[in-house]
C-alpha cells in the first residue's frame, strides 16, 4: 500500500500528545500519530523504548498522564472495547483445555464471534486442535492467540511483538498470517523490534527511542529519505586489508565490513586492486536497522 493510497484513507485511530510519566521516568514523551483504516501500522523501537507503554494505553490497559486517543474521531468507548482485538506478549492459557476447547471457551465470551472453523483455517491450527494449550510449540502457541484475538470479529487488531522468541521459519509463518487479516480489510498496529518484520509488513510506522518518537513514514520513504547509497559488504574473516585505505566510508559490523558506496562498480575495483577476497561480498539495500543508526548513533539491539 503506498503513500498516495494511505492519504486518502480513512483514519481509524488517532493518537495525540500522549505522555506516561512512572515517578521521575517518563515512559512515553508527547507523542502524536494517526493510524489509516486498512492499514498494517508498526510501533518501532528497542527494548524500553516505550512501546508496549503506547500500545497499552492505546488498549485501555494503562491509563495516559496527559494526551487523548481517538477511535473513528471520537472518545474511545464501548464500541472501541467491542471492535477491538489484542494479542499480548504473554499470555496465560488453560492448563487442561485443548485448543479447540480454548477456541470454544473464548467464542462464548462475546455477543458475536467469527465462526471457529473460519478460524482455525485462517490461523492454520487443522494439526493441534486436540492437543493441550500448554504443550503447543512457540509458533503454535502464537497463532492460537492470534486465533483468539479475531475471535470477536475485530476491526483493528493489536500485536504486541507477536514474533519474539520465534525460530525463524515460525516468525515467518506468523508473517504470512499477518499479511492474510490485513488482506481481509483488517487495520493491525504492531510493536516489534524486529527491523527485516517492519519493513516486510508495515505500510506506516513510527520509530521510538526512550519514549520518544524520532522519525515517521512508509518503510520505503524513510530510507529513501535519509539514504543515497547501498552496503558492499564483506565478511570480516575474508577483510585484511585496512578500511582507512578505501575512499568510502567503511565500518566494522558483527558479522562484516560494510562500505557506503553511491557507486558499486567503483567500490568492486578498488577491492580488487587492494587483493580483497570477494569471496563474501554481497550488495545490500539500507535497512530499518540502518536508518535507526544514522538517527541515534546506536543500533536497535544494543
Amino acid at each position: 500500500m503506498d503513500a498516495i493510497h494511505l492519504a486518502y484513507m480513512t483514519t481509524i485511530l488517532e493518537v495525540r500528545n500522549l505522555t506516561k510519566s512512572f515517578r521521575s521516568l517518563k515512559a512515553v514523551d508527547d507523542v502524536s500519530f494517526s493510524i489509516p483504516q486498512g492499514a498494517c501500522f508498526g510501533l518501532l523501537g528497542p527494548n524500553g523504548a516505550g512501546k508496549t507503554t503506547t500500545i497499552e494505553i492505546i488498549e485501555g490497559i494503562k491509563k495516559p498522564s496527559s494526551g487523548e486517543i481517538l477511535y473513528k474521531g471520537k472518545p474511545r468507548d464501548r464500541k472501541f472495547s467491542e471492535q477491538t482485538g489484542i494479542q499480548f506478549q504473554s499470555t496465560a492459557l488453560m492448563d487442561y483445555l485443548k485448543t479447540h476447547e480454548v477456541l470454544t471457551l473464548f467464542s462464548k465470551l462475546y455477543p458475536r464471534s467469527q465462526p471457529i472453523d473460519h478460524l482455525i483455517e485462517l490461523c492454520q491450527l487443522e494439526e493441534f486442535l486436540d492437543t493441550y494449550a500448554t504443550r503447543l510449540s512457540g509458533g503454535q502457541r502464537q497463532r492460537l492467540l492470534l486465533a483468539v484475538a479475531l475471535i470477536n470479529d475485530p476491526e483493528i487488531l493489536f500485536l504486541d511483538e507477536p514474533t519474539t522468541g520465534l525460530d525463524p521459519q515460525s516468525r515467518r509463518n506468523f508473517w504470512s498470517l499477518i499479511r492474510d487479516i490485513k488482506a481481509q480489510g483488517k487495520t493491525v498496529l504492531l510493536t516489534t523490534h524486529y527491523m527485516e518484520e517492519a519493513e516486510l509488513l508495515c505500510d506506516q510506522l513510527v520509530i521510538m527511542d526512550k519514549g520518544k518518537i524520532i522519525v515517521d513514514g512508509s518503510p520505503e520513504a524513510l530510507l529513501q529519505q535519509y539514504f543515497d547509497h547501498s552496503y558492499v559488504c564483506i565478511d570480516q574473516r575474508d577483510f585484511h586489508g585496512d578500511i582507512n585505505a578505501l575512499t568510502s566510508p567503511a565500518e566494522e559490523r558483527e558479522d562484516c565490513i560494510a562500505i557506503a558506496t553511491s557507486t558499486v562498480e567503483k567500490t568492486l575495483s578498488e577491492l580488487v586492486s587492494l587483493n580483497i577476497n570477494l569471496r563474501s561480498l554481497r550488495v545490500k539495500s539500507p535497512s530499518l536497522d540502518d536508518l535507526f543508526l544514522k538517527l541515534t548513533g546506536h543500533r536497535l539491539r544494543e
